[in-house]
């Protein structure tokens, strides 16, 4: 096993700090924030991880020799994923009703209330906002999350296949997908009646199992096993796509979400991937 130190902040001694903690053979530059740490020892993973937290540090025990060429598809969850927001909050934000639903938000992505009837609950309280809040949020507040657009020019560079999967809105990853060239998107489609949402969803709802079923589905279309995807969430109902990748990555993500994933990015950008292949 090799472990792969990232920071941008971090001083040299708490890099060599935590390096020492994982008995590393010597330590490898990959660029000017990210280190390779050769011959870890997986036992010391407790260790590292409380280190590299309290030091600024993202640390991940990867297998020594993965390369790019092991996987063909790279799946991501949209809100506070590949991008900055929760689309729905501030959707919610246009009605002045934001922190009603922002908790509600919250609770889902910690897996405290099921997917299924969290998004239920938020969409209702959007009965009778005009429709237009919806591009009013695009424009003004999504934003790509950091290094979002490395992360996919390396990717399409290399062959890899994208998806964006969301428990989110067509509005919103039809957008996204277009404006970043993806090659995939799945999400919950809002119904609109003159002019205003009616608080329902059109149709099944993109929860945990159905963003499972659409990773696996993509990787039927493509020939390829799930063991050749790569799947980056934040939340709860991430976690049952992220279980059947060949290696799953947690973004910013919630404790629960951190604790069964390959890969936790607390404080990188999602180019934060990269460093993790040897070339």
């Amino acid at each position: 096993m090799n472990l792969i130190l990232q920071s941008r902040t971090a001083e040299r001694s708490a890099i060599e700090n935590i390096a020492a903690k994982a008995h590393a053979m010597r330590i490898e530059a990959i660029h000017a924030h990210a280190w390779r740490c050769v011959e870890v020892d997986p036992g010391s993973k407790e260790a590292v991880e409380a280190a590299s937290l309290k030091a600024g540090v993202d640390a991940t025990f990867i297998r020594a020799g993965m390369r790019m060429s092991d996987f063909g598809l790279v799946a991501m969850d949209m809100d506070s994923t590949a991008i900055t927001i929760e689309c729905i909050d501030e959707i919610a934000d246009m009605q002045g009703l934001k922190p009603q639903v922002a908790q509600i938000t919250e609770a889902a992505m910690r897996g405290e209330i099921e997917f299924r009837e969290s998004l239920t609950r938020r969409v209702a309280l959007l009965e009778g906002l005009d429709a237009g809040a919806l591009q009013r949020v695009y424009d003004e507040r999504l934003h790509l999350s950091p290094g979002l657009e490395t992360m996919l020019a390396t990717a399409r560079a290399v062959g890899w296949k994208t998806l964006l999967v969301s428990g989110g809105f067509t509005f919103f990853t039809d957008r996204v997908r277009e404006r970043l060239g993806l090659d995939y998107s799945h999400s919950n489609r809002l119904e609109i009646v003159d002019g205003k949402l009616t608080g329902r969803v059109i149709g099944d709802i993109v929860d945990a199992e159905e963003k499972r079923r659409t990773v696996e589905r993509v990787c039927s279309e493509l020939d390829m096993p799930t063991s050749r995807a790569i799947v980056m969430g934040d939340g709860a109902n991430d976690l049952k796509m992220m279980a059947v990748a060949g290696l799953s990555v947690a973004y910013r993500a919630k404790p629960i979400v951190r604790a069964q994933a390959d890969v936790a990015l607390n404080f990188s950008g999602l180019d934060g991937i990269l460093a993790l292949f040897e070339q």
